[in-house]
C-alpha cells in the first residue's frame, strides 16, 4: 500500500533528527552500540517498525535495553520517531532504510534478539527471496544474533507463516513456542501488539506467533 506524504514531513523528520543514526548508503561504515548507546550492555532491534507502537512499549518495559528499529519508508517512521520521543525514551535509535542495512551498520553476534512484526508478505511466488522470512534473510540475521539469541516473528498471514516455518530450519534455526492463534496462546500474556495487530486482531484474523533460535552445532 503507497503511504500519502506526509504534510510537514520534512520538519517533523528534523525535529526529532536526534534519533536517527545517518549514514552513508553507498559506503556505510561500522556503528559502535556502546558509543550509540553509553551504559548499555543488551541490544536488540525491529526490522520493520512502522509507526512505533510496539518499539515504544517495547522500550519502556525494558529500560535496560537499548534498541534500534529499522524502517525504509520515511513517512512511517516519523510516526515511531514522535511517539519515542513524547515518551522520553533514551534507549531507541531509528535507521530509516532497508533492513540490509543493519547488516552492514552492527558487527555479527551484536543483537540479543531481533523483532520481525508484520512484515510484506510478497504473496507472488515470484517475489519469495524479498520476504523477510526467506531462508537467505534468515541466514544474514543469523549473523546479527548472540548464539544464544532468538528471532521473535508474528504475522497475521497464514501463507506467510507456512513458508517461514519451512524457512527457519533450512537457514539453520530451531523453532520455540509456535502458535496459530497468539492472543488464545499461553504467550499472550505480555505481547505488546502493534498497531497493525490491534487493527487486524479486532477484525477476526488470528495472530501467528513464534521464536527461533541457532541451532546447536
Amino acid at each position: 500500500m503507497r503511504v500519502r506524504k506526509k504534510k510537514n514531513g520534512d520538519a517533523r523528520y528534523e525535529a526529532c533528527g536526534d534519533l536517527f543514526i545517518e549514514f552513508d548508503k553507498e559506503n556505510p561504515e561500522k556503528l559502535s552500540l556502546t558509543e550509540l548507546f553509553p551504559g548499555y550492555t543488551h541490544f536488540r532491534a525491529e526490522i520493520g517498525c512502522g509507526k512505533g507502537t510496539f518499539i515504544a512499549e517495547t522500550a519502556k518495559r525494558n529500560p535496560d535495553v537499548a534498541f534500534l528499529a529499522v524502517e525504509k519508508v520515511r513517512d512511517v517512521v516519523i510516526f515511531a520517531a514522535e511517539k519515542v520521543q513524547a515518551a522520553e525514551l533514551p534507549n531507541v535509535r531509528f535507521i530509516c532504510g532497508d533492513a540490509s542495512a543493519l547488516t552492514a551498520l552492527i558487527d555479527e553476534k551484536s543483537l540479543e534478539t531481533i523483532y520481525i512484526n508484520f512484515c510484506d508478505p510478497w504473496p507472488k511466488a515470484r517475489h519469495a527471496k524479498r520476504r523477510l522470512t526467506s531462508e537467505g534473510f534468515l541466514r544474514i540475521f543469523k549473523n546479527l544474533i548472540a548464539d544464544d539469541g532468538k528471532i521473535e516473528f508474528k504475522t497475521d498471514n497464514i501463507g506467510l507463516f507456512e513458508f517461514s516455518l519451512e524457512e527457519f530450519p533450512k537457514a539453520g534455526y530451531e523453532m520455540k513456542n509456535v502458535t496459530f492463534d497468539l492472543h488464545a496462546s499461553e504467550w499472550a500474556e505480555g505481547n505488546i501488539q502493534t498497531e497493525y495487530e490491534r487493527n487486524f486482531s479486532a477484525k477476526g484474523f488470528k495472530i501467528n506467533r513464534l521464536e527461533a533460535y541457532k541451532q546447536e552445532k
